[in-house]
């Protein structure tokens, strides 16, 4: 048996293609605690997500998480779980298909566009056999993480790679890093923000009402060690702070999804939504800005536990602002993100025309030469 997996069939005269690959975190299949148990173990199988030496961490999560976890993260998963599935493939899936169409209003060059998730389906090898399929030849892998953290975006490349490896003709492969101040992205924050308060008033924020802008948590030694996923949090929240027009004390910072004992990156979002509920606060905003899909993290801890830790500790009014998912806003700025990494790659001038009638030539080349197609 060839270690290498099968190459799809090609023909001479077959047109190649630039594929996009939008890479996200992943989801389990289904709101249960059998679907949930492969999917945690897979998640937290990673090295990326958990730096402990394996065989503690594997007795830890075989022993303990795996036996417990499943039950109560699929009964969370079935509070925010839509009709069409899981809250992040949705709209994943309707990113990828926008995508697709906005970028082929720029563009003239054949391309196809396929969501892969480090964990859980569609997974990397799934999606990188359809682009090859579709006859992709180069492929830009867009990890969709605004900022970067060794935890998810380079987790994400991770699966691409273990994907090449056991490929026979690597495409060509360039990716992203990050957009966490690219304008395109800040724009699109601001106007979506500021269209959530057209419709739910904006807050009062010379009374003492607050933005908390709040991303996912990783643990403080990640920081230390020189990942720069901190730094790019901050970045993001000063421009979209000024872009809004909010001054310092007017929105705060703070990390939610913590996970196990040790310190990670404060403050902590339950510590500062009671603190403000304490301290009676009319009202408080709160968006993620790392999160490119609505998820259970954001649908679930945010809008549910959130509002419960804010209004139980004396909070007024509390409102959970969507992350960006398939709004106009965000396609237009992730189509002018992926362009400018096609650069060189995608034209707007390609002649269909003219490309047919060189693949035609280049198949009567090759049949002269003894190939049967």
């Amino acid at each position: 048996m060839s270690y290498f997996n099968p190459e799809p069939p090609y023909q001479h005269g077959d047109q190649l293609k630039v594929g996009i690959l939008l890479a996200n975190l992943g989801t389990p299949d289904a709101p249960t605690s059998t679907a949930l148990r492969p999917y945690l173990k897979q998640f937290l199988s990673d090295r990326r997500i958990v730096e402990i030496p394996r065989a503690i961490w594997w007795l830890i999560l075989n022993g303990i998480i795996l036996n417990s976890r499943p039950k109560k993260s699929a009964e969370k998963y079935a509070q925010v779980w839509m009709k069409e599935g899981s809250p992040l493939l949705v709209y994943a899936q309707r990113q990828a298909k926008l995508l697709q169409g906005y970028l082929g209003e720029k563009i003239k060059s054949p391309f196809a566009v396929e969501i892969g998730m480090t964990y859980g389906n569609p997974n990397m090898q799934s999606a990188i056999e359809k682009l090859k399929a579709a006859h992709c030849d180069r492929i830009l892998v867009v990890p969709m993480y605004p900022q970067y953290a060794a935890s998810s975006t380079a987790a994400a490349l991770d699966a691409v790679w273990r994907v090449l490896l056991k490929m026979r003709d690597v495409p060509a492969i360039r990716t992203t890093k990050h957009y966490h101040d690219h304008p395109a992205y800040i724009a699109a924050l601001t106007q979506h923000v500021n269209a959530y308060w057209m419709v739910n008033r904006r807050p009062d924020f010379d009374n003492g009402d607050k933005l908390v802008m709040s991303f996912h948590g990783v643990p403080k030694f990640h920081l230390l060690k020189g990942d720069p996923y901190h730094c790019e949090c901050h970045k993001t929240a000063r421009l979209l702070a000024e872009s809004l027009g909010l001054k310092e004390g007017q929105y705060q910072v703070a990390f939610q999804s913590r996970f196990g004992r040790q310190e990670w990156l404060q403050p902590y979002l339950a510590n500062t939504l009671e603190n403000l509920g304490k301290n009676k606060t009319k009202r408080v905003d709160v968006i993620c800005p790392g999160f490119s899909c609505d998820c259970l993290e954001t649908l679930e801890e945010i809008a549910m536990e959130g509002k419960h830790i804010f209004t139980s500790n004396g909070g007024g009014d509390y409102q959970y602002i969507p992350a960006l998912n398939d709004s106009d806003a965000w396609i237009h700025a992730l189509t002018q993100i992926t362009l400018e990494n096609l650069q060189g790659w995608a034209t707007a001038d390609w002649d269909a025309a003219k490309a047919k009638a060189e693949l035609s030539a280049t198949k009567s080349q090759a049949q002269a030469l003894g190939a049967k197609e």
